[in-house]
């Protein structure tokens, strides 16, 4: 039996509001074709005559595919709340939009522009709050095998099935341990789910779309698929960390040098704080950081290189760069010399990360891609030093190498600066 390859939403809505094609004509015709015959004076003739306002319909048409595309994509990830992608997806396409506009020197209509801007944003919020009320998907679990599983999951709708026979009225999925013999009657329920167009999941896939997390109790039985993530877009991603470490570098340096000096001036000793950590391929690299506490280990000490809650080692101004990542800002230095990205799973200190290979299983696999600033874990799960807690940052650790991709890295950016904000899981 195939597993579905349909894309599971971490709770499946239904309802019509939730298609597409309702969304990209409900969207287009509010939030671009409205707003500029009302501009032109319900004058069509007048407006398409325009090539500055051709250009300009034709840009914010592009940017509702993109913004719907965009958000279909990341929707798929568990925990997304759409309508908090919205603004920021539609001002990246936006900011994209005027830049080809300002390099190429094309001719296009501003008025028009910000009005889709603003007619888009509210159509979008209109769709979300009519998928805010759509009922959800029923779920519907096959015993045998290791299907129990997904019953612990809360956010999900479902129930087990007493007798091979499916309920033939609402939207609804089917929950199944695909490597599982089944009984030749549920069989056949599978194979008549399937053939009907009924999705048919392998629990694994339901488990690792609700909670962002990839179990694992074999190497070989790990959901991972390939063991080496998307080649293509590793180079991708190289280059453009690389650009934007260039781009960022010269106009932040003024303030990592006041940060420098307000650290110095805080408590004696360095600026700049220097620790082992094990990077990409179990490479031992030193990583950059602004020194937030009095005294801490070089990474090769498990015991010193662990953060506890209110440690008293953290300074005062080194509580507020912890809150707010800026202390991980001289990763720059690492990100230009190849030893970091952007995005990743956090490098451990030397001594941690020998102890964590030690007592957990294929923890040396998360070495696969290069450490970032932040990552899958950090976002969903904040900063954590508990073995019992570590063994779940692997297991969102290994969900983002499963789903290594630019729309994951995007989640996780706009995630990152929900993280920023209000200081989730700093110690």
């Amino acid at each position: 039996m195939l597993v579905s390859t349909i894309p599971l939403p971490s709770v499946a809505r239904v309802g019509i509001a939730n298609s597409l094609r309702f969304q990209f004509v409900i969207v287009l015709s509010l939030g671009v074709l409205l707003p500029a015959f009302v501009l032109a004076g319900l004058r069509v003739p007048g407006l398409l005559s325009n090539p500055a306002a051709i250009n300009s319909l034709a840009a914010a048409a592009a940017a509702v595919m993109t913004l719907l595309l965009s958000l279909r994509r990341m929707e798929i990830y568990p925990g997304v709340n759409v309508s908090s992608l919205i603004l920021p997806t539609l001002a990246a396409v936006y900011g994209y939009i005027f830049a080809v506009f300002a390099i190429f020197r094309l001719g296009h209509s501003n008025s028009i522009l910000v009005a889709s801007f603003l007619a888009t944003l509210s159509a979008c919020y209109f769709i979300a709050a009519l998928n805010g009320r759509a009922g959800q998907r029923r779920f519907f679990v096959v015993p045998g095998g290791r299907a129990h599983r997904v019953r612990q999951l809360r956010q999900l709708r479902s129930s087990f099935l007493a007798t091979p026979h499916l309920p033939q009225d609402g939207d609804l999925a089917v929950i199944a341990d695909l490597h599982h013999d089944h009984r030749p009657e549920w069989e056949r329920l599978l194979a008549e789910a399937a053939i009907s167009g009924t999705p048919v999941y392998h629990y694994k896939q339901v488990w690792e779309a609700t909670t962002g997390m990839v179990r694992i109790e074999h190497l070989s039985e790990n959901s991972l698929g390939a063991l080496i993530p998307g080649l293509g877009y590793r180079k991708i991603k190289r280059i453009a960390d690389v650009l934007a470490g260039i781009a960022l570098v010269l106009p932040l340096l003024p303030f990592l040098l006041v940060i420098g000096l307000l650290i110095r001036l805080d408590s004696p000793g360095p600026a700049l704080f220097w620790q082992k950590r094990m990077g990409h391929r179990g490479r031992v690299f030193e990583v950059a950081k602004f020194r937030t506490m009095v005294t801490a280990g070089n990474g090769e000490s498990a015991a010193e290189s662990v953060t506890l809650s209110d440690d008293e080692r953290i300074t005062r101004i080194g509580r507020f760069l912890r809150r707010t990542r800026i202390d991980e800002l001289p990763q720059i230095i690492n990100i230009l010399r190849g030893e970091m990205s952007w995005i990743g799973p956090r490098p451990e200190a030397i001594g941690l990360s020998l102890l964590y290979e030690a007592e957990l299983p294929f923890y040396r696999y998360r070495h696969i891609v290069r450490p970032g600033i932040t990552g899958w874990a950090q976002v969903n799960q904040g900063h954590v030093t508990d073995l019992g807690e570590i063994d779940h940052k692997l297991q969102f650790d290994f969900y983002y190498i499963k789903n290594f991709s630019y729309w994951i890295d995007l989640l996780i950016l706009f995630r990152t600066i929900r993280v920023v904000l209000t200081g989730f899981g700093a110690k």
